[in-house]
């Protein structure tokens, strides 16, 4: 077996001998042989190969615990595990992204006095569907607060409104955007308690919840679960939430296709929600809002069969946000009405506009 001194093997690796040290008392890369007398680590020429992947996950960022368990596994399965890791450091740094997007924005424009008044025209109903016999989701619409929660388990429909009625004290907030999202951290804490106080410790009680608060500006999102958050903007549709499910997660860490998702097994599970057992962290995030902008939030009973294509179609054609709602209810339901549907649509406008609706 041919054998490299740790400074020959050093510079063929591309890790420092201080690095392969540490890594041998950590267990991550032993030395093929240690010199009794001297102490001295040799390294066989076999071992570059597990020697530059460990140099390679440490560029990546991976911590040492998860390059030892990456080592310990067949290539296909390490294959996997670091498609997976690299998922969830792009969630991460889309989450930090966007976050930094907001506080440029709002420390360049702090200075600056926009004297357009903004305001929301809403509607908010709920339907129980063509097949399941009780309804299980809530709904609010306010003059500042948004909200979807849709329920599961045995306690779901109490869950779901224990969610939603522990934000409404928000409606009588004094809201300014540079702290809103605080604000509405501590209110999710609020229906998270909720939801455990009702479920006693049942953990499959629980409840997704999309919400969206109106500061005058800005609306504030928090989102946890596979309800969802859509924009209509200059006519296109985007998606500003994302789904916390077991198949967006598969998707995520490309095992599958959003084609597969319809027939998977797993595809009503969800990989966050607020239930009886230990709290999840929601995602939050702070959007600024343009005259004619129109927002929807909605259940998986209205995305789940109605495509995103004619979401947009059916939400651009009326301008009233209260035919908006019973269209796209009445198209989930054409659909089959699998499951219950609920939908919130909010249009901002000038405030003389609103006035005069």
């Amino acid at each position: 077996m041919e054998m490299l001194t740790i400074g020959a093997f050093a510079r063929a690796s591309r890790l420092s001998p201080k690095a392969l040290r540490l890594y041998d008392e950590l267990e991550l890369l032993r030395p093929a042989r240690v010199d009794p007398g001297t102490g001295y680590r040799y390294y066989a020429v076999q071992q570059l190969e597990r020697a530059r992947l460990v140099a390679w996950l440490r560029r990546l960022g991976m911590p040492l615990a998860g390059i030892r368990e990456v080592c310990a596994l067949p290539p296909a399965e390490a294959a996997r595990e670091i498609r997976a890791y690299w998922a969830r450091v792009e969630a991460d740094t889309a989450v930090r992204r966007d976050l930094a997007a907001f506080l440029t924005d709002h420390l360049s424009t702090e200075s600056r006095k926009d004297t357009t008044m903004l305001e929301l025209r809403y509607c908010a109903h709920t339907d129980t569907g063509h097949v399941r016999t009780a309804n299980q989701d809530t709904v609010y619409a306010g003059r500042r607060l948004l909200a979807v929660a849709d329920g599961c388990g045995p306690a779901g429909g109490p869950a779901s409104g224990a969610a939603v009625e522990a934000l409404k004290f928000l409606e009588g907030e004094d809201l300014a955007a540079g702290g809103v999202l605080n604000l509405l951290e501590d209110a999710v804490q609020g229906a998270s308690r909720a939801v455990r106080d009702l479920a006693a410790g049942d953990e499959e009680t629980g409840t997704t919840l999309t919400a969206l608060l109106w500061t005058g500006s800005r609306l504030a999102l928090v989102h946890i679960g596979d309800s969802r958050a859509y924009l209509l903007r200059d006519g296109e549709l985007f998606r500003i939430t994302h789904d916390h499910s077991v198949v967006q997660s598969l998707i995520d860490e490309g095992r599958l296709t959003p084609e597969e998702t319809a027939s998977h097994p797993q595809r009503a599970l969800l990989a966050k929600a607020l239930t009886g057992g230990t709290p999840a962290a929601p995602d939050l995030r702070l959007h600024d809002a343009r005259p004619g902008d129109r927002y929807l939030l909605c259940s998986d009973g209205l995305s789940g069969v109605v495509p995103d294509d004619e979401i947009r179609r059916l939400l651009t054609a009326d301008p009233d946000p209260d035919r908006a709602v019973h269209a796209l209810i009445d198209a989930a339901n054409a659909a089959g009405g699998p499951d219950n549907v609920s939908c919130v649509v909010a249009e901002v406008v000038e405030a003389a506009a609103a006035s005069l609706v």
